[in-house]
C-alpha cells in the first residue's frame, strides 16, 4: 500500500461524521419515504386534478328529453372518470399523509371534497336513471301494424350498469331483467320508435 493511500485512509478514519453506520430499520424507513414518494401523486399533480369540469357531461345526462341509452352511457363514462380522480386523491393521501397539512393543502383538500361529492352525485342520478328503467324495463312497441312488447332499452347495457355501479341488490335487478327478456319478442335493442312508458 503506498503512503498516499495509507495516509488519505487515516484523514478519513479521524474525520468525525464522515462514515455513519445506520441501523436496518432506519435504511428501511429511507427506503419506504423514498418508494412512497415515488408511488404517489405529487401537490402539484393533486391541485389540477379537479371534478367541476365534469358538469357539463352530467347536464347532457340529466336531459330527460335524450335517449335513455345515450344518458346510461354518459353517466357510465362519468361515474368512472369521477371515481378514478377520488381514488387517485385518497391514494396520495394515504401514502403521504403530509400534503393534506403542508402550505397550500387547502386546495388539495378542496378538490378531493369536490370529486368525493361530485363520485356520489352522478352516482346517485345514475342509480336513479337505472332503477327507474330497470321498474319497467319492457314498453309497448308496433311491429307490422301490430302491438308487440319490446325491451325499452338493451338489457345488457343496463347489466352493465348494475355491475359498473356494484348495487347491493344486483341480483334482484338482474332477475327481474332476465324475467322481462322472456317477454319480448326482440331481446335486443328495439330499432322501432318507442312508445308508451317514455318519460
Amino acid at each position: 500500500m503506498s503512503k498516499r493511500i495509507l495516509t488519505t485512509l487515516l484523514a478519513l478514519a479521524v474525520l468525525p461524521g464522515c462514515v455513519k453506520e445506520i441501523t436496518s430499520e432506519e435504511r428501511l424507513e429511507r427506503e419506504t419515504k423514498r418508494m412512497s414518494a415515488a408511488g404517489s401523486a405529487t401537490a402539484d399533480e393533486l391541485r389540477k386534478l379537479k371534478c367541476a369540469d365534469v358538469s357539463a357531461d352530467l347536464a347532457k345526462a340529466r336531459d330527460d328529453s335524450a335517449p335513455e341509452d345515450k344518458r346510461i352511457n354518459i353517466y357510465s363514462d362519468l361515474f368512472d372518470k369521477v371515481k378514478e380522480r377520488t381514488s387517485k386523491f385518497e391514494d396520495a393521501l394515504s401514502r403521504n399523509p403530509d400534503l393534506a397539512y403542508q402550505e397550500g393543502s387547502g386546495d388539495i383538500i378542496s378538490a378531493r371534497d369536490s370529486c368525493i361529492d361530485a363520485q356520489a352525485e352522478v352516482r346517485n342520478d345514475f342509480e336513479t336513471l337505472v332503477r327507474e328503467i330497470v321498474q319497467v324495463p319492457v314498453v309497448d312497441d308496433y311491429k307490422d301494424g301490430k302491438a308487440v312488447k319490446a325491451a325499452r332499452m338493451d338489457f345488457g347495457v343496463l347489466r352493465d350498469a348494475i355491475e359498473q355501479m356494484d348495487l347491493d341488490d344486483k341480483d334482484s335487478l338482474n332477475a327481474r331483467l332476465d324475467n322481462a327478456e322472456k317477454t319480448v319478442e326482440v331481446k335486443s335493442a328495439p330499432t322501432g320508435k318507442r312508445r308508451g312508458n317514455k318519460k
